[in-house]
C-alpha cells in the first residue's frame, strides 16, 4: 500500500507555522515579543500597500506579489524524488514558486536551491498550454526560441523572479504523516530572481482564487473548499491547521456563514461584506473600501492586524475606551503607549482585565469576537487594540480569525466561522 495520500480521496489537512515562532526559518530568539508584533504590524501595512495597487490597476505587473509575503509557512516537497521546501501560504496571492538551479542572477538563499535536473517528475510548459495562459496575470510569455513558457514578476520594490513555468510534483505533509502527493502541478522556476528577499525564504504557495493558485489547481479534488483554523500568538502549541476537501467543512452547532463575494477582475482576493461592528451596545457602520462589487473588506490570513478606515477606527477606538457607559470600555487595565510607538491604544491589564463585548456584523453572521482577536499581546505586560488606521484598503486580518475554523466553500460562494479552541485542531 503507497505511504502516499491521494487528493482525489476526499481530504486531507496540513500545518501550518507562524513565520516567527520556534521551527520557523525566520524564528529569532533575540527578538522581543513587542518587535516581532510590531514588524508584523508593519508588514499588515506594507501588505495592504500591494493589495491597494494590484486592485487599483489590475493589469500592473509589478502589483501582483510581494517578497516575503505573508505570515504562516507551509512544509512542501517538488519534485521526484521529493525535494524539501519550506514556503510561505499566502491568500494574496496566486502563483507557486521557488528558486531554481541554475540561477543566472538570484538571491542569497540559506536552504539549498531546487534543481529540476534531479527531479524525473520536472518539464516544462508550452507557450499555447492552458497552464500558461492561466499564468497571463503573472507576466507569462515565451522563450526566444518559443518553446518554454515564461513568467516575470515585478515590484514596486524593484525585486522581481523571472524563469520557466513548469508542471511538476508538489508533495504537501499532510497531519497524518502520510505526504499527499499533487502530479502536474504549475509551477514557477526562477532562474533570476533578485531584490529584497530575505535569505530565510525558499518559496511561495499562492492559496488565492485566481486560476493558478493551488487552491484552484486542486479544484474538483478537494470540492472547491478549504478551511484553517489559526491559534492565537501567545499560544504554547504554536502550529494551526489548514484543511482541503471533506477535511474541510464547517458543521456543526455554533455556525455562522456569510457571502463570499468575487471578482472577475480581482480573482485573487476574498471579499466579504462587513456591515458595522459593535462594542457593547454602540454599534458603528462600516463602509469599507469600494472593492470587489459588493464587498467591501479582504479576509486574508496573511495580513496580521485588521485594517480599516480612520474615521471607523476613531469611532471603534472611542468606543473600546469610552468613560460614559461602563459596558463598553475596558476595566481592570490602565491605558499606556506601545513599547515600539506602532500602536494607538494599549492597556497594561491586570487579573480583573474585562474587555467590551465586541462583535463583527457580516451579512448574515453576526461573529461574537474574545479579547485574543481584539487585542494583540505585545509584551508580558502591554496589549494593544489590533485594528489599525488604514484608508487605502480594508483587510479582515488574521488576529481577529484566531480561535476561529474559517471555511472557505468556493462552489456556494460562503465563508462560515465556527468559534473553535484551534490548539486541539
Amino acid at each position: 500500500m503507497s505511504a502516499f495520500v491521494d487528493a482525489q480521496s476526499g481530504g486531507f489537512s496540513i500545518n501550518l507555522v507562524h513565520r516567527d515562532s520556534e521551527g520557523s526559518p525566520f524564528y529569532n530568539p533575540k527578538e522581543t515579543p513587542a518587535r516581532l508584533v510590531g514588524y508584523a504590524g508593519r508588514r499588515s501595512i506594507g501588505r495592504v500597500h500591494r493589495f491597494s495597487r494590484s486592485i487599483s490597476n489590475p493589469s500592473d505587473p509589478d502589483a501582483q506579489l510581494t517578497a516575503n509575503n505573508g505570515e504562516y509557512l507551509v512544509n512542501i516537497s517538488l519534485g521526484t524524488p521529493p525535494f524539501p521546501i519550506v514556503a510561505i501560504a499566502d491568500t494574496g496571492s496566486d502563483i507557486i514558486w521557488t528558486q531554481c538551479k541554475p540561477c543566472t542572477d538570484c538571491y542569497k538563499q540559506d536552504a539549498p536551491l531546487f534543481d529540476p535536473k534531479s527531479s524525473s517528475s520536472y518539464r516544462t510548459v508550452s507557450c499555447s498550454s492552458n497552464a500558461c495562459n492561466s499564468l497571463q496575470s503573472e507576466g507569462s510569455s515565451c522563450s526566444s526560441d518559443g518553446s518554454v513558457c515564461e513568467y516575470q514578476v515585478s515590484y514596486g520594490d524593484q525585486s522581481h523572479t523571472q524563469g520557466d513555468v513548469a508542471a511538476e510534483t508538489l508533495t504537501l505533509e499532510s497531519k497524518t504523516g502520510n505526504p499527499v502527493a499533487l502530479p502536474k502541478t504549475v509551477i514557477g522556476c526562477g532562474h533570476d530572481n533578485a531584490g529584497t528577499f530575505s535569505p530565510k525564504g525558499s518559496g511561495i504557495v499562492g492559496l488565492g482564487g485566481g486560476p493558478a493558485s493551488l487552491v484552484s489547481q486542486l479544484g474538483s479534488s478537494i470540492g472547491g473548499k478549504f478551511s484553517y483554523c489559526m491559534v492565537p500568538y501567545a499560544a504554547a502549541k504554536p502550529t494551526s491547521t489548514m484543511n482541503f476537501g471533506t477535511n474541510a467543512v464547517v458543521s456543526g452547532n455554533g455556525v455562522l456563514s456569510t457571502p463570499l463575494i468575487s471578482d472577475p477582475s480581482q480573482p485573487t482576493f476574498y471579499f466579504l461584506q462587513l456591515e458595522a461592528v459593535s462594542v457593547g451596545s454602540k454599534k458603528i457602520a462600516f463602509q469599507g473600501s469600494s472593492i470587489g462589487g459588493s464587498g467591501n473588506i479582504i479576509i486574508d490570513s496573511g495580513t496580521t492586524l485588521t485594517l480599516v478606515p480612520t474615521d471607523f477606527f476613531s469611532q471603534l477606538s472611542d468606543a473600546v475606551e469610552t468613560q460614559d457607559a461602563v459596558e463598553t470600555q475596558v476595566t481592570g487595565g490602565t491605558k499606556t503607549s506601545d513599547p515600539e510607538g506602532f500602536f494607538s491604544l494599549c492597556y497594561v491589564p491586570d487579573s480583573s482585565l474585562k474587555l467590551p463585548p465586541v462583535t463583527a456584523h457580516f451579512k448574515g453572521a453576526d461573529v461574537v469576537l474574545t479579547s485574543d482577536n481584539i487585542f494583540i499581546q505585545v509584551n508580558d505586560k502591554v496589549v494593544c487594540l489590533a485594528f489599525y488606521a488604514n484608508d487605502q484598503l480594508s483587510i479582515y486580518g488574521n488576529v481577529a480569525q484566531q480561535n476561529f475554523l474559517i471555511g472557505y466553500d468556493l462552489p456556494k460562494q460562503t465563508l462560515s466561522f465556527k468559534p473553535t479552541d484551534c490548539t486541539n485542531t
